[in-house]
């Protein structure tokens, strides 16, 4: 263990598994932030799409809204007739 060449085995060793750790490190985390990024970009697909849909329930459902004040209209004249209230 007092040879030069051990300790400059182990120097060498040591600075090639420093280095494979390191590029290891380094490139798990470059895909894991692309991965990220890939689950970022289709959760904003699947929130733009469910805005669109939720967009078109919206109108849909002002259309019901103004069907149902119509018949409401409607419901109020007949009880109107029937019972005579609009004749006072």
């Amino acid at each position: 263990m007092t040879e030069p060449q051990v300790w400059t085995l182990i120097g060498v060793f040591a600075a090639g598994m420093f280095g494979t750790i390191t590029l290891i490190s380094t490139m798990f985390l470059r895909m894991m932030r692309n991965g990220f990024d890939g689950v970022r970009k289709e959760f904003e697909g699947v929130r733009k799409e469910i805005g669109s849909e939720f967009a078109s329930v919206r109108t849909e459902f002002h259309a019901l809204h103004g069907r149902i004040d119509h018949l409401d209209r409607d419901v109020n004249a007949i009880y109107r007739h029937l019972f005579g209230i609009d004749r006072g």
